[in-house]
């Protein structure tokens, strides 16, 4: 099942309670369209060999994840046209856009890393936050889930417009910087902006000991305080004092 989740609420394979640590790795559109071939070649205009370093390393983050008992969850990109919105097709057209990733094609699957039964995956159909995916924040939340960890591509569209979200909904966030690239910007660039606005923690694949826990204990929320009084305030206050004054100590 791609639509919602596939095996969400389950075990995942080996009988791991995936939910146990409140940290969920999530892999963003790890699929051949945007790592090999001719449409990913033809759009990523960086080192060509670094696609395929993203998917390895997050492969090997994967194997991690699924040792440590931290669950993975997948999530897809299909972009057929059908599934567009008007403002989706008109940028295609005024930029000579052909669609990616449609679905049941070679270019829609996986690549290096393919989901384990039980492991959930959710689809975005045309559209970059994993949050608009069908029953994606719904899982999480059914999970107990107070961290995410992110890999995959692109930094600068689809896992920013994740963590931002998820930022938004009191999600502590990890970036691997190894487990992902930028398609339009700098990549050191997008990992800064991540880390200023979202407070997010940036690390890479082999430091599992420091992502598969979650950045810190949470902050308590200071308790609502009065606000300072106005001038005015204190002006009646000591009026009023003055008026409680002894006549004795007046004269």
């Amino acid at each position: 099942m791609t639509g919602g989740g596939r095996g969400a609420g389950a075990p995942s394979a080996g009988g791991r309670d995936v939910g146990a640590h409140g940290t969920v790795l999530v892999v963003v559109d790890l699929q051949n369209d945007f790592v090999t071939g001719p449409v990913a070649g033809a759009r990523y205009r960086g080192d060509p060999a670094r696609p395929a370093a993203v998917a390895a390393a997050t492969a090997r983050a994967v194997a991690e994840a699924r040792a440590r008992g931290v669950e993975v969850v997948f999530v897809r990109f299909t972009g057929d046209a059908t599934d567009q919105g008007p403002s989706w097709r008109l940028r295609d057209a005024e930029l000579g856009k052909r669609p990616k990733c449609l679905e049941g094609s070679w270019g829609a699957e996986f690549h290096s890393v393919a989901p384990e039964p039980g492991e959930a995956v959710f689809t975005k159909r045309a559209c970059f936050d994993a949050f608009l995916a069908e029953g994606f924040g719904g899982h999480l939340a059914e999970r107990g889930t107070t961290h995410l960890v992110l890999a995959g591509l692109f930094a600068d569209v689809c896992v920013d417009s994740t963590a931002r979200t998820a930022f938004q909904k009191g999600l502590h966030i990890t970036v691997l910087a190894d487990c992902t690239t930028a398609v339009h910007l700098a990549d050191e660039d997008v990992l800064r902006f991540m880390r200023l606005v979202y407070g997010a923690r940036v690390t890479t694949h082999d430091q599992a000991e420091v992502w598969s826990r979650s950045p810190g204990e949470e902050v308590p929320c200071p308790s609502r305080q009065a606000p300072p009084p106005s001038p005015s305030d204190r002006s009646d206050r000591t009026a009023a004092r003055n008026d409680r004054t002894p006549a004795s100590r007046e004269a």
